[in-house]
């Protein structure tokens, strides 16, 4: 199990869920808790948000062996009754994001799905903003050619064609970023971060289309061929 759990603060029962359910697809080790509505506060499920519930689910991610546990809110009122929580149980191991819900939500799931720490998950939620179109001049400005031998200031270079019918959706986006950082590289896919899930996604890269691999680093040339061959495998889909 990931070192870092989520909990997903909402105004409402199935945002909260639903968000819970994305993210878990991309980060199946993670503890992920949705604390949408008033569930058990009143006597129906209305639109708000519960400290109760907040701080249950909170304590259930410590039961479940959490070490850290970042609190994503959807609106502002959310990240009060959030606050309110972290302030209440006073402990250092509990952080409230200050990031998009959904967007932040990814991030930080496929960044706890590495390993990362409380704070690592909580850079990673509250950069999700400006990382979900960076500009394709992040990736280095490579002649063409192709792949060369992994090098000091050498890039390896491929391109393959995305096979699978949804394209570079949400759950292959989250493979290639896993897959990244399994190694001692820096991938960019078709000039973006392959480490940033939403970057991936943003790309909006659809079947048949091509895709540009370029890595840099000792491992660059085994990233390559690894994600080539998810790729051409169509990431296990149809």
């Amino acid at each position: 199990m990931a070192p870092t759990a989520l909990v997903l603060v909402a105004h409402s029962t199935l945002l909260a869920q639903g968000c819970a359910q994305v993210a878990a697809q991309m980060a199946p080790d993670v503890v992920i808790l949705p604390a949408g509505g008033l569930a058990g506060a009143h006597d129906d499920d209305g639109l708000g948000t519960s400290y109760d519930l907040v701080e249950r689910q909170v304590r259930q991610a410590f039961r479940d062996g959490a070490v850290h546990v970042v609190l994503i809110t959807d609106l502002g009122s959310a990240t009060l009754t959030a606050q309110s929580v972290a302030e209440m149980l006073d402990d250092d191991r509990i952080l409230v994001a200050d990031a998009p819900f959904v967007e932040g939500a990814v991030a930080a799931a496929v960044t706890a799905q590495g390993g990362a720490n409380g704070g690592q998950v909580l850079a990673a939620a509250e950069e999700a903003a400006g990382s979900f179109r960076p500009p394709r001049s992040a990736a280095p400005e490579v002649p063409p050619g192709p792949p060369q031998d992994q090098g000091d200031g050498q890039v390896v270079r491929r391109t393959v064609e995305l096979r699978n019918r949804h394209g570079l959706h949400a759950r292959p986006a989250a493979m290639v970023a896993r897959r990244v950082g399994e190694f001692d590289a820096r991938v960019w896919v078709n000039g973006v971060d392959a480490t940033s899930v939403l970057a991936l996604m943003g790309l909006g890269l659809t079947r048949g289309a091509r895709v540009e691999l370029q890595a840099t680093g000792p491992h660059a040339a085994q990233v390559i061929e690894m994600i080539s061959a998810d790729v051409e495998a169509g990431f296990g889909e149809e």
